[in-house]
């Protein structure tokens, strides 16, 4: 935040500089905060399915870094005179069920009325100091891992645009409503200390938040990436979100594709809702690492390598 004086503290492991999913407060030796916030609009038409995307989009934020969430403060703005509040409670029922499935205490929250509907949480949870997957420690030499599928801006887009198929739809929600933390179990026991969630950025944008605080660079390889069913005819029709086609302009400066199609590129940058995790590990650790996040059921594709720092060029896609 330019101009702006950030009170320091030294209990404060992670805060704003580094670009990290949460921010990380020390209590003791062993014990540290994990805090984050996040809400947004209805990116389904289902009102429970929201709910339950939302939920697991806020809780992924503590689990990249490492940490279980244990309480849940919930955010609501309503158009409380044009949408009735058994809409609201739908919502906030398909929310509950992914808390209690996270064992996340909804314990409060705010509402107000506002035209445009929003709803998502703060989330308190804990991790270890010496456990933290954070965005600084990737080093060369270390596999790319990436626990879920691209392509929910994509898809989302199409949603709301009344053009996506059944098939794409259902596979979008079952990934977005699908929580993190068997991802993030496995990571931790593997040793891993180099992660982040997709969201927002996108795959690139967070990748490059990454190697910028690990000072390194990367190779990905465009085949390896897991894509949700439809995602790409959904960029090649022009069904793209704003917020994807801002992080390819932010970040292709910083980017060989080589020959990748224009259609992979926008799938690269699409802004995710509760995506996966990107971890990078060890080559020691892979097998393992890959052998216990399929084992509890997510994704394991390894997508690429941290390398060494180039004076120009962040990522190349081969």
């Amino acid at each position: 935040m330019p101009g702006t004086e950030v009170t320091q503290h030294p209990d404060l492991l992670v805060g704003i500089p580094g670009s990290d999913d949460a921010a990380v407060y020390r209590l003791s030796d062993d014990l540290a905060l994990v805090q984050t916030v996040d809400f947004f609009t209805p990116i389904v038409d289902d009102p429970t399915e929201w709910g339950r995307i939302a939920a697991a989009n806020a809780l992924s934020d503590v689990y990249a870094m490492g940490g279980m969430p244990l309480t849940a403060l919930q955010l609501l703005s309503w158009p409380r005179d044009e949408l009735p509040w058994s809409v609201a409670a739908d919502v906030i029922d398909g929310a509950a069920e992914v808390l209690t499935e996270a064992r996340c205490t909804l314990v409060g929250g705010h509402s107000i009325d506002d035209r445009t509907p929003k709803f998502g949480f703060a989330i308190t949870g804990t991790v270890h100091p010496d456990r933290m997957i954070t965005n600084d420690a990737a080093r060369p030499g270390d596999a790319l891992v990436l626990t879920k599928a691209l392509g929910t801006g994509l898809v989302s887009t199409a949603i709301k645009n009344g053009v996506a198929s059944t098939r794409a739809q259902e596979a979008a929600i079952t990934s977005m409503r699908r929580l993190n933390a068997s991802a993030s179990r496995a990571a931790v026991d593997a040793g891993v200390r180099a992660g982040t969630d997709v969201t927002g950025f996108g795959l690139l944008g967070h990748l490059v938040e990454m190697l910028r605080a690990s000072v390194a660079s990367a190779v990905l390889t465009a085949a390896a990436i897991p894509v949700l069913e439809g995602a790409l005819d959904c960029a090649a029709t022009g069904n793209v979100p704003g917020g994807t086609r801002r992080n390819l302009r932010s970040v292709e400066g910083a980017i060989d594709f080589g020959d990748t199609s224009s259609d992979v590129r926008t799938l690269l940058a699409d802004a995710q809702t509760s995506g996966g995790l990107l971890l990078a590990v060890a080559e020691s650790n892979l097998p393992p690492l890959v052998a216990a996040i399929t084992a509890g059921g997510d994704l394991a594709a390894v997508v690429g390598r941290i390398e060494p720092a180039t004076p120009d060029l962040l990522i190349t896609v081969r």
